[in-house]
């Protein structure tokens, strides 16, 4: 029995991922999801858990920070006499799990029978999600996914977008409302930029948080 729904507003810039009780989710490949129907069960009971920054920047440099000021006078000796290619690099220590970011209106619809009914949910806007991060990033997004690949062997993205019309349809139990937020998850990973000096030496860590787009779907829960 399909039931009406009713939208909730979430902020724009909410970030989430699914809770550990494993929602439903609905992918598409990225970078370009296609417009699909998929059908699960909601089983999380709760909304998806928000990561613990608050002061994220939704985006990253287009060009790297110049080098610190007293490159001009470093001086010393390479290690090994062949010298190093000069400037910032990034480099991946640890990576943590995904987080949601939604695009769009939350969704929501509560089942008043007595019996499991069917809640299809629809994304009804199309937004791209990038890069987020704290801290000192240097380099150019695209520079931290390729290391960020390479150092964990995941396929992450400079950005991702998130299409209007793709649907998941979950069962909502007997008095129970079911939640959908379509959008965007992002590996949380940690790590640092740092510069390296012609002769091989290398200035002060400048520690990095760092939110790249992983992949599309839904975060599904109910309550």
């Amino acid at each position: 029995m399909r039931m009406p729904r009713r939208a909730l507003l979430a902020p724009a810039v909410a970030l989430a991922v699914v809770a550990g009780a494993g929602p439903a989710l609905a992918d598409d490949p990225p970078p370009t999801p296609t417009e699909t129907t998929a059908t699960a069960t909601a089983t999380a009971t709760a909304p998806p858990d928000q990561p613990e920054e608050t002061n994220l920047t939704e985006s990253a440099p287009e060009t790297e920070a110049p080098a610190p000021s007293g490159a001009a006078n470093h001086t010393g000796n390479s290690p090994d006499g062949r010298g190093c290619e000069q400037g910032w690099y990034y480099h991946p220590t640890t990576k943590a799990k995904d987080y949601h970011k939604g695009v769009g209106a939350e969704q929501a619809n509560w089942n008043g029978t007595s019996r499991t009914a069917k809640s299809t949910f629809t994304s009804e806007v199309t937004g791209t999600v990038g890069i987020a991060y704290t801290g000192e990033l240097q380099v150019k997004g695209s520079v931290a996914v390729v290391e960020i690949q390479g150092k964990f062997g995941v396929s992450v993205s400079a950005s991702l977008t998130a299409k209007i019309g793709n649907s998941i349809s979950v069962n909502t139990p007997s008095h129970k409302t079911t939640y959908g937020r379509y959008g965007v998850y992002r590996l949380k990973s940690y790590g640092y930029s740092q510069y390296v000096y012609v002769n091989c030496g290398k200035d002060s860590k400048h520690n990095v948080t760092i939110y790249t787009p992983h992949r599309v779907g839904w975060a599904i829960w109910e309550k």
